[in-house]
């Protein structure tokens, strides 16, 4: 799902990620090493092609700067997503080829 498309899902349906904000594992490239931190994501802002959040580290620590970064959020609970609760109680899930 294109990050455009994600965003707006964010505060959609009873058990939303505004009222219950996903985990993520985040992953920083630094100059010497990989940095992987698990956090809780908040308050998604898409600006453009930049999308920040606000974030709680749960495990690791966050370094103050670094390269590329990938973030991998648990979906478990996104509505529309084929192993969702939320998407089943609803009907609503789909798979997409």
């Amino acid at each position: 799902m294109d990050t455009q498309e994600f965003v707006p899902f964010w505060s959609e349906g009873k058990d939303s990620f505004a009222k219950d904000p996903p985990n993520a594992t985040v992953s920083i490239f630094g100059e010497q090493a990989l940095n992987q931190v698990v956090a809780t994501l908040r308050n998604p802002i898409l600006a453009g092609h930049t999308l920040t959040y606000e974030v709680r580290v749960l495990q690791g620590e966050m370094p103050a700067k670094g390269g590329l970064v990938s973030v991998f959020i648990d979906i478990i609970g996104m509505p529309l997503t084929p192993i969702s609760y939320a998407g089943a109680a609803r009907r609503r899930a789909y798979y997409v080829r």
